[in-house]
């Protein structure tokens, strides 16, 4: 069934609600002979009288009270999903990471993102758990592992090495030149990356027996080495900093590439697909630059 114009649906909500057609062209911001004409239309469209005249006013009839209620609904309908939309378009791009991965590789990037992206309304949410995208209101994630993941488009952002980092101090106390020098020394682990990776990956035996704390966050390792306490396990994009600032050191050369890393990821669906795409291609280009 073909619906009527909707101009004339319009027409006729306002009219009936202000009962004259003179309010309604206000409202509308038309004439009075516009609004006339769409009400004309309508009733000949339907077969029906929708108005009678009683002195200077319009009186609606009981087939435009009850049409004019169904539109008046219909309209309030709309007017929700086109200020969701605007919101949607409009809002807080939240984007979720792990403490590590925001505190020592984003956090520092985060004004000169604003800056060339035009994003400076961001909803930085910091966890561990894999945001879903779909009905966590998370836009973007930046997660670690080796994806690809179901249902989710990723790409590659920070490939991961391995090397072993510790603080100034320490290496002055423990002269450190070669792999099996670590054998005498803690060894700071975390919970998810094993010193056995980089020792194969080295071509060496790893140690029967590791001492050394373990940790489930990279971030307070680092820190735990920066402290003395060991020869911390670095992850190349999360250590970057430390070295640069001489809070860590690499006792000697001799890294591991592994096969997991940082990725973008976000919905090929996603209402903010655009803006997603905006910050996606900045991030790529930032490490770009960093390794060019």
């Amino acid at each position: 069934m073909r619906l009527p114009p909707f101009g004339s649906l319009v027409a006729l909500e306002a009219a009936y609600r202000h009962q004259s057609y003179s309010r309604a062209a206000d409202e509308l911001h038309v004439t009075h002979g516009a609004v006339s004409q769409q009400i004309r239309k309508l009733e000949d469209e339907l077969g029906a009288t929708l108005f009678q005249r009683e002195g200077n006013g319009m009186v609606p009839t009981l087939t435009a009270r009850r049409l004019a209620e169904h539109v008046a609904e219909a309209l309030s309908t709309l007017r929700a999903g086109v200020e969701s939309a605007r919101q949607t378009q409009h809002g807080p791009l939240v984007v979720s990471a792990t403490a590590a991965f925001a505190s020592r590789w984003l956090v520092t990037r985060l004004a000169r993102l604003a800056a060339d992206t035009g994003e400076a309304d961001l909803q930085l949410r910091i966890e561990d758990r894999k945001a879903d995208l779909r009905t966590d209101g998370v836009d973007i994630a930046l997660r670690f592992g080796r994806g690809p993941w179901p249902e989710l488009e990723s790409i590659p952002l920070l490939g991961e090495r391995l090397f072993p980092v510790c603080s100034p101090g320490f290496l002055e106390k423990n002269p450190i030149s070669e792999p099996a020098d670590l054998q005498a020394v803690p060894l700071l682990r975390h919970t998810g990356v094993h010193w056995s990776v980089w020792f194969r990956g080295m071509g060496l035996e790893p140690p029967q027996m590791i001492t050394g704390l373990a940790f489930d966050d990279t971030s307070v390792m680092l820190d735990a080495a920066a402290q003395g306490i060991g020869v911390a396990l670095a992850r190349k994009g999360l250590s970057e900093r430390d070295l640069r600032d001489g809070r860590l050191v690499r006792p000697f050369p001799g890294e591991v590439e592994v096969e997991t890393g940082h990725h973008v990821v976000w919905r090929a669906d996603a209402p903010r697909l655009a803006r997603i795409l905006k910050v996606r291609d900045w991030l790529l280009a930032e490490v770009g630059r960093e390794v060019g």
